[in-house]
């Protein structure tokens, strides 16, 4: 197999997670706005902070980037996975800003049970 290959792969992989996450995210950011507050909520949250910790580890780069960085020199953001460009660049400050958004409504929810 070829490093294009395995970097499509990895691309691939990478966008499939990010996908998944996606519905994480939205999930727990439609789940607190209409108030249903279940099970599930606290299960998106625990998986977005587990993607925290992994990032926190590999110094706030996703591990499958550092796989992707030994089949390509590119510097653009998008290099490892099928985005456009801008949000590539600006995916963790967008998803976390959506993130924090919802955990506000989490609490507002809860104190006001």
């Amino acid at each position: 197999m070829s490093g294009n290959d395995k970097l499509i792969m990895i691309k691939s992989l990478h966008t499939l997670i990010w996908v998944f996450y996606n519905i994480v995210i939205f999930y727990l950011l439609y789940a607190v706005i209409v108030n249903k507050i279940d099970v599930w909520v606290w299960v998106c949250i625990g998986l977005v902070c587990l993607e925290g910790i992994v990032l926190a580890i590999y110094r706030m780069k996703c591990p499958l980037t550092i796989v992707a960085e030994k089949y390509s020199d590119s510097d653009r953001a998008n290099f490892d996975i099928y985005l456009p460009h801008w949000l590539a660049k600006y995916n963790k400050e967008i998803y976390t800003s959506i993130f924090s958004a919802s955990i506000l409504i989490l609490f507002y929810r809860l104190l006001n049970q």
